[in-house]
């Protein structure tokens, strides 16, 4: 028998805050959190792109001591935070008893990449000597599940996903699907990203991917604005505790939302370039809403990919529409990215977050900046205010680089 679903905790590290309640407070009141690159001198390096969504307020002490600390990259520290939070929430105690039935599944897009950077630059400087023995372990990114899963004693399903942009939601969604069958009663599950370095950023720089609004960082980020160019990165984590309903109804957890629905597609198109009118990205809606067993009309709103880049908005909407028909101008289309800027491997996590509270909650985030929509962007994509409206089903999208789509769908639970 199929196992529902539900979702009993979240946690979440963010250039909004560190903390679900002061994240979403300040996500609802449309404040932005990107500021001017502070982790290394951009613009001295001649950097194209020099803002970028920071975690400012996060101490690494409140969650981990300071021996295990020195063991990890910052994206295994948001990592564990968010899942620490998440499982704080749920009130889920991870006991012998139920050890085996509690699985991780947190994801990363690019994993330790800073430390990668470091070393580096410490071999060239002093030899073989300079590399940390814990050099291997602080970058790989299954390591982020390795330590929630050491840390929490949890020792059900422990795997970690990999693809781009799309991880995070590809996480919740796997874990969804584990619960699901029946090989797991609680998965934690999510992405971390902390890769504000200057391989990084010289990286997307020189593809050309970022906006270059270095005067006016929070108003960078503008999502199917006419003055759109590029995307601002972002760093931090966002986890859920995934439950059984039956697991979470014994616990009598609070619940909030129920997960339905889980859709996966490739684009076969392009490296880094979405399918021609979104075409990918919309037979992985399809596949979500078929999942769900739900018809695009159920629908009332979508936390978009809504990365800011000028193909990439463009071809979500065609894809939206598509899939959606007449229903798509109904429905209300918001992007947090443009508060976050664009957390890779880790936007799925928080945006998957986002949802699950925009349902408890009723209350859809803006878009801010959204000043002068394109001429192909005629959604209703909430522009600069909240909007406090009774949300049934919630959809969350993820494309990444590669072709790699998600869609993960959320319902108020009832």
């Amino acid at each position: 028998m199929t196992q529902r679903v539900v979702v009993t905790g979240v946690g979440l590290v963010t250039p909004l805050g560190t903390g679900t309640e002061l994240t979403w407070n300040n996500l609802i009141a449309g404040k932005s959190g990107i500021r001017r690159i502070s982790k290394f001198d951009a613009e001295a390096t001649g950097m194209a792109c020099t803002i970028a969504g920071e975690v400012t307020d996060f101490d690494v002490s409140a969650f981990i001591n300071r021996k295990d600390a020195r063991k990890m990259d910052a994206f295994i520290h948001y990592g564990v935070a968010a899942a620490q939070m998440a499982l704080d929430q749920s009130g889920l105690e991870i006991t012998e008893a139920n050890a085996e039935r509690v699985g991780v599944v947190i994801g990363s897009g690019i994993g330790g990449m800073p430390a990668i950077e470091r070393t580096m630059r410490a071999y060239e400087a002093g030899g073989a000597r300079k590399i940390s023995p814990f050099f291997i372990p602080m970058t790989i990114i299954n390591m982020v599940s390795g330590w929630v899963s050491m840390l929490t004693g949890a020792k059900g399903p422990n795997t970690a996903t990999v693809t781009a942009c799309a991880t995070g939601t590809h996480a919740v969604g796997d874990a969804f699907e584990i619960i699901a069958r029946g090989d797991a009663d609680a998965m934690i599950a999510g992405g971390s990203e902390a890769c504000i370095c200057e391989l990084a950023v010289g990286g997307f720089s020189a593809a050309r991917a970022l906006s270059t609004r270095n005067d006016e960082p929070e108003r960078a980020s503008r999502p199917w604005d006419s003055g759109r160019d590029g995307f601002v990165m972002g760093e931090g984590a966002g986890v859920l505790v995934l439950e059984s309903l039956d697991s979470a109804k014994a616990r009598a957890a609070e619940i909030f939302a129920e997960v339905v629905g889980y859709g996966m597609s490739g684009d076969a198109y392009h490296m880094t370039s979405p399918a021609p009118e979104g075409e990918g990205g919309g037979r992985c809606m399809k596949a979500a809403l078929d999942s769900a067993r739900l018809n695009p009309e159920d629908i009332d709103y979508i936390n978009a990919h809504g990365t800011s880049t000028p193909a990439g908005d463009v071809c979500e909407t065609q894809g939206i529409k598509g899939v959606f028909g007449a229903h798509a101008k109904k429905l209300m289309v918001s992007s947090s990215k443009s508060m976050t800027g664009h957390l890779l491997g880790a936007a799925g996590g928080i945006e998957a977050a986002f949802s699950v509270l925009s349902v408890y909650h009723g209350m859809v985030p803006p878009t801010i900046n959204l000043d002068t929509p394109g001429p192909e962007c005629d959604l209703d994509y909430v522009p600069h205010t909240a909007r406090e409206v009774d949300i049934d089903v919630a959809v969350s999208n993820s494309f990444g680089f590669g072709g790699t789509n998600a869609t993960v769908i959320v319902r108020k639970f009832r």
